[in-house]
């Protein structure tokens, strides 16, 4: 599919776009990924997301210009938007540790909570704000030891895809995090019909 520059409306890029076969896969990935992930002990869970938020830093002026050009905005705020991704996977890159339950006095004996991952999770981000959102969404969901499987914005796809690159760059296990760019009409159906995906 073609992404367009708002700007100038012309292609800034042609993307592989996902169909429901392409939605099965991305679900069957993050299903076989989250055992693994959900065993990462919190401590190692935090140092890959602060490996995340470092690699995303390390590109975020090339994330910048992008999301400029792919949402049509102005640059300066692409520029705090990606700085605020930083901020936020640091921030989530303490939540494992923080993961706590809690134990509240019933009659006759106590009553306990736990903090435990859903598994796969389905993440939605809308045209906006599209690095910002993803962000927000990524982030608790990591955290908490859920895999996922994103789908952006048609419009506007362009950082979540390299967001997915730069999880893998940072050691987060393949799988974990699948981004699957399509219309929502298919692959939107496709995910929210799966029991797995919560």
């Amino acid at each position: 599919m073609k992404v367009i520059e708002p700007a100038t409306e012309k292609v800034l890029a042609d993307v592989a776009e996902a169909g429901v076969e392409e939605a099965d896969r991305a679900v069957a990935r993050a299903k076989a990924a989250f055992p693994a992930w959900r065993a990462v002990t919190p401590h190692d869970r935090g140092l890959l997301m602060r490996r995340f938020a470092s690699a995303v830093d390390s590109q975020a002026e090339r994330l910048a210009q992008l999301e400029a050009r792919n949402v049509g905005k102005p640059i300066s705020d692409a520029r705090g938007e990606v700085g605020m991704v930083v901020d936020v996977f640091n921030y989530y890159a303490g939540a494992p540790e923080r993961l706590l339950g809690n134990t509240i006095p019933v009659a006759g004996g106590v009553d306990m909570t736990f903090r435990e991952p859903l598994g796969v999770v389905g993440l939605i981000v809308p045209w906006n704000f599209p690095i910002a959102i993803t962000s927000w969404k990524v982030g608790p969901a990591l955290a908490a030891g859920n895999t996922i499987v994103l789908k952006p914005a048609a419009l506007t796809p362009l950082t979540a895809i390299e967001l997915g690159k730069l999880a893998l760059e940072a050691g987060i296990p393949d799988g974990v995090l699948n981004v699957v760019v399509g219309a929502g009409r298919t692959v939107v159906e496709r995910m929210v019909q799966y029991p797995d995906v919560a």
